[in-house]
């Protein structure tokens, strides 16, 4: 089993994530943020992995660091579930529709950060959660997962919807790339490390 429990502690926040890449999509998500534990949870069960995420954070300041953070341990769960990824397809993507919006993802589990993130202007809040923490969502696992990932909204104008595609984009493409293939041996790499 490809997994990983990674806990991140912070004066302004407290974090543990269990990821299983193997997983059937089982999901518990406590993060003090509801809408984001909407999006994790999207991401975890269209993704196909079992996850198990509890944040404590300063959201009587704001959601700002409790997202953040989560998210860069996500990355880093995904990072080290991931290994050496030895066998993996490596590359995935995705097109879903939601209602009127429709989203592109790609990702490369290239052991290179970096993103391309390109969406609509929307309303900045949905309910009481910061919609411009975003792009920034995507950069924090980004950063510690050392992948490539290019998430483009082709269409689209509720923000729920939005950031939901997204999310189920996203997870979709991981879902592909973290797959194991019978027809790669050893790493999915010219340089023969990713």
């Amino acid at each position: 089993m490809r997994t990983a429990h990674v806990v991140r502690s912070t004066k302004e926040s407290s974090v543990d994530v269990k990821l299983n890449l193997d997983g059937t999509g089982v999901i518990d998500i406590e993060t003090g943020v509801p809408f984001f534990d909407h999006m994790l949870s999207q991401l975890g069960k269209h993704a196909g992995f079992d996850l198990t995420v509890r944040t404590k954070g300063d959201v009587d300041v704001d959601s700002h660091h409790t997202v953040e953070d989560t998210s860069l341990a996500f990355g880093q769960a995904l990072r080290e579930a991931l290994g050496d990824k030895a066998g993996i397809r490596r590359f995935g993507d995705a097109m879903v529709p939601l209602d009127e919006v429709l989203v592109q993802a790609a990702v490369d589990l290239s052991g290179r950060p970096y993103l391309v993130h390109r969406q609509p202007e929307i309303v900045e809040l949905i309910g009481t959660f910061d919609t411009t923490l975003g792009r920034h969502i995507w950069e924090s696992i980004v950063a510690e997962a050392r992948i490539a990932l290019h998430v483009r909204v082709l269409e689209g104008r509720n923000a729920h919807h939005v950031f939901e595609a997204q999310f189920k984009a996203v997870a979709r493409a991981l879902r592909e790339a973290c797959a194991l293939d019978t027809k790669v041996s050893g790493i999915p790499s010219t340089k023969g490390v990713l």
